[in-house]
C-alpha cells in the first residue's frame, strides 16, 4: 500500500493517515496473581474470622487475588513483534505474578503474547505473537526531526476504548519532568493521552513512530493536554537489543544529583539552570575514584555541557562503559577538571539496596542547651542551634567525633522550615566551611551577606540518612 502523506500545513484530515496505520497499533491486557498478606481482616484470629471478607485465608495466611492491566502497543516487524512500555506487562509488587499476556488487533482477534524482553529503566518492553501470513507493521522514525508545533496523531486504547485516535502537535521536545534518571527525556504533546495509552505509538505525518507514548501531567487523572512519548532515537535501540537477546549496558558514575535551583545558585553565586549538583558519591564508585566529591557542580562532561535539556545522568548513561570521560565541575568557586573512568550501571534492585534509607526515628535527644547569643542566626535562618557534643552525637547515632550543631528548633516562616528542616538535624557546614560554633556559623552568614548573596548553602546530616546540601533563603 503506497504510504499516505498528507500536505504541508495543517491537515485536512487524519482519516487516510490512521486507515493505513491502525491496524498496526494493538491493545494489550495482562492476567496475573498478586499475593495479598494477612492482616485485612479485622476479626482475623477470632470465631467471627470466616463471617467476614478480607485478604487472608484460612488461619491468617496470605492468599492471591487475580489482578488485570490494559495499555498499547505497536507491531514493528511483519513477525509479530510489538513494542510497548514495561509497566504495561510488569507485575504488580514484588508478589504479583504474570500468568498471560494477551495482544488484541484492530479486527478483534486475540493473540497469546510471548514475553521477549524488557527494561525497566527505559519503561520499554517487546512481545512477540504468531500467525500464519504476516502482520501489518510501522516502521520507527527519526524523533531528532521532531520540531515543536508539528503535527503528530496517537493511537491507542485508553481507558479500555480501543482504537481511538487523538491529534495534537508536539509542544517540547526533551522535556525533562523531573523525575530524574538516565532517560527522563521525552517529547511532549498536547495530544490527548490518558490512561491505557501507555505504549502506544505517536506518529509524525509521514506514519513513522517517533514516539512511544509514556506518561502524562494530571492533577484530575485525565488528559489536561500535557503528555510525554519516549523519543523513538532512545527506544530504538533499546527495543533491537531486547529483541536480539543482548545486555543492555549502561554508563554510571554513581553519584546522586540535583538540578542548581534558584536558591541553590544563589548560595553558590553561580548561573541559574546550569549543571547539576552533586549531593553524595558512591563509596569505591567511578565517581568517587576520579576525585569528585559532594558539593561539586558538574557543568560539563565529555565535552557536552550539563542542562536540563541534557543531563548528567543522560549523557554518562549513553557513555560506553570503560570509556574515559573529561568531567569539567565548580569546586569552591574554581573550575576544576578531572578524568573519569565510566563504569557499568547496576541493576535497578541494587540501585534501591545502595539508596535505601532506614526508616526515620524521632530525634531522641533531650532538650539542648542553647548557649550563645541565638538572635542573629534565628534572625537570618529562622534556626535555633547548639553545637554538637559527644552525648548528644550517640543520642542522634553519629559518631562522637562528629562536628556540628544541632538544630533545636525551627521557625515555622522560613524558609528553612519549607525546605523540611527540623529538630534533631545535624549542620555539619555552611558553604563548604566546617561550623561546629555558633560563632563559625554566624560568621559564614555575614561573609554571606557581604557578597550579596541571597542564599547560604548548608550541609545536613539527619539520624539514618546520608548528608545532603540545603540551600536556604537568607531572611
Amino acid at each position: 500500500m503506497a504510504r499516505v502523506v498528507p500536505r504541508g500545513g495543517a491537515p485536512a484530515s487524519f482519516a487516510d493517515l490512521t486507515e493505513q496505520l491502525q491496524p498496526a497499533v494493538v491493545n494489550i491486557s495482562t492476567r496475573q496473581r498478586v499475593q495479598v498478606q494477612a492482616g485485612g481482616n479485622p476479626f482475623a484470629g477470632t470465631p467471627f474470622e470466616g463471617l467476614f471478607g478480607g485478604p487472608s485465608g484460612p488461619g491468617g495466611q496470605p492468599t492471591t487475588r487475580e489482578a488485570q492491566s490494559l495499555g498499547s502497543g505497536f507491531i514493528m516487524s511483519a513477525d509479530g513483534y510489538v513494542v510497548t512500555n514495561n509497566h504495561v506487562v510488569a507485575a504488580q509488587g514484588r508478589n504479583g505474578t504474570i500468568e498471560a499476556i494477551t495482544v488484541t488487533t484492530t479486527d478483534g482477534t486475540e493473540y497469546e503474547a510471548e514475553l521477549v524482553g524488557t527494561d525497566a529503566q527505559s519503561d520499554l518492553a517487546v512481545l512477540k505473537i504468531k500467525r500464519s501470513k504476516p502482520f501489518p507493521f510501522v516502521n520507527f522514525g527519526d524523533s531528532r526531526q521532531a520540531r515543536v508545533g508539528d503535527w503528530i496523531i496517537a493511537i491507542g486504547n485508553p481507558f479500555g476504548l480501543g482504537g481511538t485516535v487523538t491529534s495534537g502537535i508536539i509542544s517540547a521536545v526533551y522535556r525533562a519532568t523531573g523525575g530524574g534518571g538516565a532517560y527522563d527525556r521525552y517529547l511532549q504533546t498536547d495530544a490527548a493521552i490518558n490512561r491505557g495509552n501507555s505504549g502506544g505509538p505517536m506518529f509524525d505525518m509521514q506514519g513513522n513512530v517517533i514516539g512511544i507514548n509514556n506518561a502524562i501531567f494530571s492533577p484530575t487523572g485525565g488528559s489536561v493536554g500535557i503528555g510525554f512519548a519516549i523519543p523513538a532515537e532512545t527506544a530504538e535501540p533499546i527495543v533491537r537489543k531486547l529483541i536480539a537477546g543482548e545486555r543492555i549496558e549502561r554508563g554510571y558514575l554513581g553519584v546522586q544529583i540535583q538540578p542548581v535551583s534558584e536558591d541553590l545558585a544563589a548560595s553558590l553565586g553561580i548561573p541559574h539552570n546550569r549543571g547539576e549538583f552533586v549531593q553524595s558519591v558512591v563509596p569505591d564508585g567511578a565517581a568517587a575514584k576520579a576525585g569528585l566529591r559532594a558539593g561539586d557542580v558538574v557543568v560539563k562532561v565529555a565535552g557536552k555541557d550539563v542542562t536540563p535539556e541534557q543531563t548528567l545522568s543522560y549523557i554518562v548513561a549513553n557513555t560506553a562503559p570503560g570509556t574515559r570521560i573529561p568531567v569539567e565541575l565548580i569546586r569552591n568557586g574554581k573550575r576544576v577538571t578531572i578524568n573519569a573512568t565510566v563504569a557499568a550501571r547496576p541493576s535497578e534492585d541494587e540501585l534501591t539496596q545502595s539508596y535505601a534509607n532506614p526508616e526515620e526515628e524521632q530525634d531522641g535527644f533531650a532538650n539542648p542547651r542553647t548557649d550563645g547569643d541565638q538572635s542573629y542566626v534565628a534572625e537570618k535562618l529562622g534556626l535555633s542551634v547548639t553545637p554538637l557534643t559527644a552525648t548528644i552525637a550517640r543520642q542522634l547515632g553519629v559518631s562522637e567525633d562528629t562536628k556540628g550543631l544541632v538544630i533545636a528548633a525551627v521557625d515555622a516562616s522560613s524558609d528553612a522550615a519549607g525546605k523540611g528542616l527540623r529538630r534533631g538535624d545535624i549542620v555539619l557546614s555552611a558553604n563548604y566551611r566546617e561550623v561546629a560554633t555558633l560563632a563559625e556559623l554566624e560568621a559564614v552568614i555575614r561573609s554571606v551577606q557581604a557578597e550579596k548573596r541571597e542564599a547560604i548553602l548548608l550541609r545536613v546530616q539527619r539520624r539514618g540518612q546520608p548528608a545532603i546540601y540545603v540551600p536556604l533563603r537568607m531572611r
